[in-house]
């Protein structure tokens, strides 16, 4: 039996390291508790730089397209630069969050990643 491969930005495999329950609206943060919640049983992930699970309650997202569109698939094309993965990779979200792990936190690149996220504090503090 095929299991469904869950799309997800490659730059929120990133959030998801340092998620500690807060986001931009109690709904967003629920959405964002649920799909976190989901990482823990290991899903099959396609890695995407596009609209994902996570945008579906994101208030940037706007007729289906982010408002910072530019700025965000930016981080997805670094995430996937420093994970040495492709667009559309498909990968379980424990490799995926090792390599994330052993690629970017480990070697301290978080910040030239996305340090100028506005969630950048959250991820300083926990580091």
């Amino acid at each position: 039996m095929n299991k469904k491969r869950l799309e997800l930005r490659a730059h929120h495999g990133l959030c998801f390291i340092f998620f500690e329950g807060k986001g931009y609206s109690e709904e967003f943060t629920k959405h964002m508790q649920s799909v976190y919640d989901t990482m823990k049983n290991n899903p099959d992930l396609k890695v995407v730089i596009k609209e994902d699970i996570i945008c579906q309650k994101c208030p940037n997202l706007l007729k289906d397209v982010c408002k910072t569109k530019e700025l965000v698939q930016g981080y997805d094309h670094m995430v996937l630069s420093f994970c040495s993965l492709k667009e559309n990779s498909q990968i379980s979200w424990f490799e995926f969050s090792r390599l994330i792990n052993e690629k970017i936190i480990i070697p301290n690149q978080r910040k030239s990643i996305c340090g100028n996220c506005q969630w950048t504090e959250i991820c300083e503090r926990k580091a």
